[in-house]
Parts: structure tokens; sequence; C-alpha cells
């Protein structure tokens, strides 16, 4: 087995630093030097502040030789999606409208990561301004998968999933408005959390769609996730729409078994037009899934292409009500592909937006209805496997549109009804590329589907497989 630190979880480095059996110096080392090799191969980070790093790794080591620690995640270094408001640092948001932007404030969620001990490594790709599903970006270049370096890493959070795969750094944040946590995960082979609107504080991060937009994790494992998620959730005086109110222990949670635990499989649409390897792992998973206890049984959705419909008519209307300022002033400055996409939603009439804001309550309602008698879902978070970056690149690939269309179907439902998420690790298709799946819970029960994540990633080893440097 490695002895190399970056190879460890978050969970276990964290412990390995608490208890000087590593050091802070020597963890963030391993990371710099992995992060030499790979950057020029994957693109996956926007800065790289190693010497800084190294000096805060100092200062942490300095401070348990003392006796003292500064949090559950003291000396860990980490990177995060270059979205992340951080006081004194240049926040891209993947944008050339933002390239210089320096931040006078710090989000609330990376505070309290930096409050928990952890330490900067520098800051990771992203599409502009979060509006992609691929990893593509026309200022920055494509971020690549470290499994395979032709094809994509998934959006927007692509240098978070290629980062945390290649083992750079033990977990990053993304964000998920239409599947950009869990899509990451699942090309990249690493688990995700999409969190419940309203579970972290989405202050200073940038908005995209202020009724969409949720904060979350991409790490190795649910633990590690549950780790995370338990440093970052709760009320937040920033941001209004953070809750209030105690928290489960989600660390516990991930202890538990799953046996007595119901989980559906929907009869159709999150089942229909699967790649045949996608298709298999699903079989696969759900096996596992009752070999450890669990009841699977069918739920027969409502009709979920009118989810992703609204979904998708809500985000192009508020993405375009933030941006309009920069579409007048700036237009140059957008990447043509980004641009159209915001252009799209001005036209959108007003009326439109407002039944599709107003059915949220009643589509919700509907769908808490239709899995009333189960503890999660699990779907696939796509059809497919991990296309080509030329083959997904609009404007160059003549079929780009109808294979993004294909896969992002599967995810955005998901954030049109604020439901939590996680996507895990389940499998590799003959050619070496990751498969992942989502299980679906109830408004503020991430609890159950770490619990359940948890139970999958004992009983394998999906998760804990590297890409290899050849």
């Amino acid at each position: 087995m490695s002895t190399e630190p970056a190879l460890m979880s978050l969970t276990s480095v964290a412990h390995a630093i608490a208890d000087k059996t590593v050091s802070s110096r020597e963890v963030t080392q391993s990371c710099l030097d992995r992060i030499a090799r790979w950057q020029p191969r994957l693109n996956a980070f926007m800065a790289i502040e190693a010497e800084a790093a190294l000096k805060a790794a100092d200062a942490a080591d300095t401070v348990l030789a003392k006796g003292a620690r500064h949090g559950a995640l003291h000396g860990v270094p980490l990177a995060h999606k270059d979205m992340y408001y951080e006081a004194g640092k240049v926040v891209t948001c993947g944008s050339r409208i933002r390239r210089d932007f320096v931040a006078t404030t710090t989000s609330t969620a990376l505070q309290r990561l930096k409050d928990a001990g952890t330490i900067r490594l520098g800051s990771l790709q992203m599409a502009e301004f979060a509006y992609g599903p691929t990893g593509h970006n026309s200022h920055y270049g494509p971020v690549h998968n470290p499994f395979a370096l032709d094809r994509i890493t998934g959006g927007s959070s692509s240098g978070s999933g290629a980062a945390v795969a290649a083992r750079l750094t033990f977990a990053a944040l993304g964000s998920d408005t239409g599947g950009s946590i869990r899509m990451p995960a699942h090309f990249c082979g690493v688990t995700g959390l999409k969190t419940t609107v309203g579970r972290v504080s989405r202050a200073g991060a940038m908005p995209l769609s202020q009724s969409l937009d949720t904060v979350g994790p991409l790490a190795r494992s649910a633990q590690d996730c549950a780790l995370l998620l338990g440093l970052m959730a709760g009320a937040d005086p920033e941001d209004p729409t953070a809750v209030a109110g105690p928290l489960p222990d989600y660390i516990a949670a991930t202890t538990g078994s799953i046996k007595g635990l119901t989980v559906g499989v929907p009869t159709a649409f999150y089942v229909d037009d699967l790649d045949a390897e996608v298709a298999g792992v699903l079989d696969a998973t759900i096996a596992m899934l009752k070999r450890e206890g669990a009841n699977v049984v069918q739920v027969e959705l409502p009709d979920q292409r009118q989810l992703t419909a609204a979904s998708q008519l809500v985000l192009a209307v508020e993405a375009a009500a933030f941006h309009k300022r920069w579409m007048i002033e700036r237009p140059q400055d957008y990447g043509p592909q980004v641009l159209m996409r915001l252009q799209n939603g001005l036209a959108i009439p007003g009326v439109l937006y407002l039944e599709a804001m107003r059915w949220r309550g009643p589509a919700l309602a509907a769908h808490l209805a239709a899995v009333a008698d189960v503890d999660a879902m699990i779907a696939p978070v796509s059809p497919i496997a991990a296309p080509t970056i030329a083959e997904s690149d609009v404007g160059n690939g003549p079929d780009a549109e109808a294979v993004i269309q294909r896969l992002t179907r599967f995810t955005r439902p998901i954030n049109y009804l604020g439901l939590p998420s996680l996507a895990i690790p389940a499998g590799f298709t003959r050619g070496g590329l990751p498969v992942g799946m989502q299980l679906v819970g109830r408004s503020f029960d991430e609890a159950t589907l770490l619990r359940i994540g948890a139970a999958f990633q004992r009983a394998t080893d999906f998760h804990d497989r590297a890409p290899a440097f050849t």
C-alpha cells in the first residue's frame, strides 16, 4: 500500500495530522507534488499557491506542537471551486469579466472550513460563471478527466471533480444548480453531495440562480462528505434562506446499517434510454443494496420531463437577471455559448417564470406523495459515461447540443424540487470510465443518503480507485 499522504481520505488524513503521525507540511507537500505532475494534463487548477500553502502548513504544525488544535480539519490542505469569495483573493468565477476581481469578504461555507483548520492550496477551474455542464471553458480551456484525458469531467464544478479524483485535494467545494456537483462526481468517480436548498449558506458564493443554487462538497467518500456537511451546515445571518435549527450527526449517520431501509427505483424516465453499461451498473448497485439489507421497490413518479423544463426556465431567467448589466456593457467578454444561454433567458416572458415558480410547491407535494413509502430513491446521475471533450464542444461538435441534453436530463428535476442528492461511484465501463448513481431523499434528510452511501462504500471499493498517471 502506498504511503503517499495525498492518497489518504479526508477523514483519515485529518486524524493522522491530529495524531502527529504525519505533519501538515508532509501532507501539503504531497498534494503539491501531485499537482505539479497532474496539472499540465488536467488543467484543474485556476491558481496554485504553493509557497503560501507550505507556510500555512508549518504554522499549523507549530500550533499542534504546542498542544493546540484549531478544528476538525486542522492543517488539512484543500482547494475549492473558484466561485467562493475569500477576502483578498482573486476570484475569477471562471470568467474574463472577473479575471481581476478581488473579493472583500469570505463566503460563509469557506469560512467555516477555514475555522475548522483547513489551509488553502489554491483555487479550482470551473465553467464560466458556473453556466455549463461539461467542463469546457472558452477563456481558460477545458478541464480533462483524469481517467481519460480526452473525456469531459462534467461541469460546472469541473476542476473540483478532476482534482478530487486525481488526489490533488482531499475534497473541494462545488455548487449544484442543475447537476454541477453530481455530474463531475459521476464522470470523475468521486462522491458528491447536492444539499437541500437552505441547508448550507450561499452567502459569498457567486450566484447563478437564486432559487436553485446549492453549496456542497465533492470528496472521496460519503464519510468525508458527512464530515464537511457537519462543519458547513446551519443558519447564517448573511443568508436568510439558510435554515436554522438543530443538525443531525452526519458522521454518526455514516456508521449505521441500511437493513430495513426502503429504496425506490423509478419505473420510468431515470431508467429510460440508458447506455447498456450504465444500466448494468444500476442493476449491480440495486443488487448490492439488497445484499446489505435494504428493501428495494419500484416507484412511479410524476412526469419528470415537466420538472426538467421548469428547472431550465427558472435557471435561464434568474441567470439572465443577474447578468443583465454585464450583457449590456461587456457582451464581448463572455464566451459565445454562455452569452447565448444568458440572452435566451431575457426572452422568456415573466408570466412563464412566475408560473414555473408557483408550480414548485405542488410539484414537490406530488413527488413526496409518490415516494412516501421509501426512504430514498436511486437513479443514474446520467444515462452515459463521460463523452469526449470534442463531441460535447458546442460550436465544434456537430451533435454537441444533443449530447449535452442527454447527459444532463437526470439531474435537473432534483434541483427544481430543491431536494438533496448524493452521487456515489458505483462502477466502471469496460473502457475504464467511472459510472455514478445518485441517491435522492426528502428535504433536509441528507443523513439518510449519507447512511446509504456509506454502507454501499463499505461493501465496494469503487470510491477508492484512483486514476493512474501513465
